[in-house]
């Protein structure tokens, strides 16, 4: 079937010396993994391994068999070239390490039209500002609602929090956050893209950051942790 629509690249793995196996989370279907035969080539400039880099948003033209196996592109373009996310260091890290929590948490080979909406809309507010330091973190928290696990914030004055049921509780167990893990999380519940950034200090960003990727280890089974991580937790030290 062919099918034109927009893509969100997760990963691209070299395959042998001139090919990819791209896998992109489409507005159409979900989850896709196709094969470029050519992407080192210079003779198919419409496939190059440039489009392919980490949460790139692509419009594509596939046959899409819907078999089960390596689907292949007819066409590529970049639906919004990014200006600053490829120059930035900060950026450009931030990307890689949330393209791999993405490769490993969207596994559904069904349309999500508001999970790709709303990440479009965070990349490219990611690409227009300056100020972007929890940036990885609401955005972690924001997909958990896709997902099917964001906290269940009806009893959100109590004083921990509890992983396994998402909750929060009055009394403390061995699942739950500590009281002060407990006003950070709350605190993180509060914040949109556009909220103050420096409400937390670094050392509070990476506590944070702990508990949202456990948080993800619960809910997700066979949640891998990002080999990219102590990257990212060098460049925001």
């Amino acid at each position: 079937m062919q099918v034109k629509t927009k893509a969100i690249v997760l990963s691209a793995l070299k395959y042998q010396e001139k090919s990819l196996i791209v896998k992109c989370f489409t507005a159409s279907d979900g989850l896709k993994s196709y094969f470029v035969p050519s992407a080192f080539s210079a003779k198919k400039s419409n496939q190059k391994a440039a489009y392919f880099q980490p949460l790139s948003i692509l419009e594509i033209e596939a046959n899409h068999k819907n078999k089960g196996t390596l689907e292949h592109f007819k066409e590529v373009r970049l639906a919004f070239p990014y200006h600053s996310i490829p120059s930035d260091v900060v950026k450009s890290t931030i990307v890689i390490f949330l393209s791999e929590v993405l490769h490993h948490s969207i596994r559904e080979e069904v349309q999500n039209r508001e999970l790709f909406t709303f990440l479009e809309t965070a990349l490219l507010w990611l690409d227009n500002h300056e100020e972007t330091a929890n940036f990885h973190l609401i955005l972690l928290l924001e997909i958990t609602k896709f997902l099917g696990f964001y906290p269940d914030v009806s009893e959100i004055g109590l004083p921990f929090f509890e992983l396994n049921e998402g909750v929060f509780s009055q009394f403390h167990a061995l699942s739950c956050l500590s009281e002060h893990e407990t006003v950070l999380f709350k605190k993180l519940i509060g914040l949109k893209f556009d909220s103050e950034q420096k409400i937390f200090a670094g050392t509070e960003r990476q506590i944070l950051l702990k508990i949202l990727l456990n948080y993800y280890s619960v809910h997700l089974d066979g949640f891998k942790m990002p080999k990219s991580l102590e990257v990212l937790k060098e460049v925001f030290s």
